[in-house]
């Protein structure tokens, strides 16, 4: 089962790894044709009622390969207004084709489909929302009539006005949508068509597993937000950490600013409150008093993180006792969500907590948590998701190839560079994580933060070689997060 934004976003992963969408919608289309050859026979009249976007293009797809039918091909809508230029191609090949043609305006001039065969729906595919409006809601009630009459409905994806991933109507539970016998839906299931009265039929379109199984720039579709958002809706993220350092909690910090999160403060010893602010004044800094953080400063801390979407904890606090017993008393009160990076996470598998965790190890620290690796990449993988589930909680292990994972999903990213082995790079990515996991759930945050961590890298290195440092990421974050790069 893939639901419709992760549908999206392998089909763009897709695209990344050089499966052009043009070939992906000839291989739709194709699908679509061998499901109406073995529905109807030769001669057959075979009507295509075709909406402006990509499923429209699939079906424009189909009907080149239909010629030996008696074929009507209609496109709700003006062919100026087709919205893709694949799709555009396609509907400009049936007409240098002479294929039957034909365009709809006015929902008063769409006829009924009762003497057709087959009816194909290719009007709105998997992303819509809300109910069907002219010409699509005539249109949607003229194919159901003619089901009712006894003509074949093959939908394309998802039948028009239905929501794939949950099988109910856009508009509400009342609203039109086409009733279809049979779904040609494409690469993987969607959750909301087990619960329809359809034969579904699942094309393999030649996605490759890839696209799935790594992290790519269809990943970062969904992150733009509301343009009517307001401050603090962003994320607020809290840093807790310091101590021996001062510059890991700051770049944590700094990069969660960077990764769009509206506010982020740090909680740090006092003895370098002073150092932390100055590194940047975009900085919202509680010095708690002493050298260190320890127990004595549980109910402070414990208040901060309580007004924060998402806290990040360990950057720079070090492995003393004072600092490590904390940690653990921390956990052990905190029910919110949480990033556990650095000296922190040797503490995680010995207590028990009722927070969420995302934990961010390289494989040195992943096997003080007890955990284990290897070196072939699948099994690598399995040994991680294997002490996720034992840990409940999500693990980003970075490596060359970093293997994030919940205990049941698996992603890995293959974005970075060897020059990212200097110091501060962790701290980056734990602060890019945390921004995300303050507006998305923990898995995608993590996937997503390992991807843009990577990239960041990877722009930095054009311009510095391998003698990058950290604040290099930091700096080109917002250009990583860029879906046209």
């Amino acid at each position: 089962m893939i639901t419709t934004e992760r549908m999206a976003a392998v089909d763009a992963n897709a695209a990344a790894l050089g499966v052009p969408r043009k070939q992906l919608m000839e291989s739709s289309g194709n699908a679509v044709a061998r499901t109406v050859r073995e529905h109807a026979a030769d001669g057959a009249r075979v009507e295509l009622v075709c909406g402006r976007g990509n499923n429209g293009g699939d079906a424009f797809v189909a009907a080149r390969y239909l010629s030996e039918y008696d074929l009507r091909i209609h496109l709700l809508g003006r062919p100026a207004s087709i919205a893709t230029e694949i799709a555009r191609e396609n509907w400009e090949a049936l007409e240098r084709a002479e294929l039957p043609t034909r365009t709809i305006t006015d929902s008063q001039s769409i006829d009924g489909f009762a003497d057709a065969d087959v009816v194909v729906d290719a009007m709105l595919g998997t992303g819509v929302r809300g109910a069907l409006r002219e010409p699509a809601r005539t249109a949607a009630e003229r194919i159901n009539e003619a089901r009712e009459a006894g003509t074949e409905t093959i939908a394309v994806d998802v039948p028009s006005g239905i929501d794939a991933d949950t099988g109910d109507p856009t508009g509400g539970e009342d609203a039109t949508a086409v009733m279809a016998d049979r779904i040609v839906t494409f690469h993987d299931a969607k959750p909301g068509l087990d619960s329809l009265e359809a034969a579904v039929t699942v094309a393999d379109i030649g996605i490759p597993a890839a696209a799935e199984r790594f992290t790519g720039p269809g990943d970062l579709l969904g992150l733009d937000r509301d343009p009517d958002s307001h401050k603090g809706e962003n994320g607020e993220v809290l840093v807790i950490g310091g101590g021996p350092y001062s510059g890991a909690p700051t770049l944590s910090a700094r990069a969660a600013l960077r990764t769009g999160a509206d506010l982020v403060r740090v909680a740090c010893p006092a003895a370098i409150a002073a150092t932390v602010q100055g590194f940047s004044e975009n900085l919202i800094v509680h010095g708690i008093p002493g050298e260190t953080l320890a127990t004595a400063h549980l109910d402070r801390t414990l208040e901060l993180a309580a007004d924060h979407d998402v806290t990040i904890l360990g950057p720079g606090l070090g492995d003393s006792h004072a600092a490590l017993t904390f940690v653990r008393r921390f956990l052990e009160a905190f029910d919110g969500l949480a990033v556990v990076d650095a000296d922190a996470l040797q503490v995680v598998p010995e207590t028990e907590t009722s927070a969420e965790l995302i934990c961010t190890p390289h494989q040195g620290e992943l096997r003080r948590m007890g955990g284990e690796t290897a070196d072939d990449p699948d099994e690598r993988a399995e040994l991680v998701r294997s002490f996720a589930a034992e840990l409940e909680a999500t693990l980003l292990v970075k490596g060359a190839n970093d293997v994030v994972t919940d205990g049941e999903r698996v992603r890995l990213n293959r974005t970075g560079n060897p020059g990212m082995t200097v110091g501060g790079t962790g701290d980056v990515l734990a602060g890019t994580v945390g921004a995300l996991a303050a507006t998305n759930p923990s898995f995608q945050a993590a996937a997503v933060g390992a991807f843009l961590n990577g990239r960041a890298g990877d722009l930095a290195v054009e311009n510095h070689g391998f003698g990058l440092v950290a604040t290099d990421l930091i700096d080109r974050l917002p250009h990583a997060m860029d879906t046209d790069e």
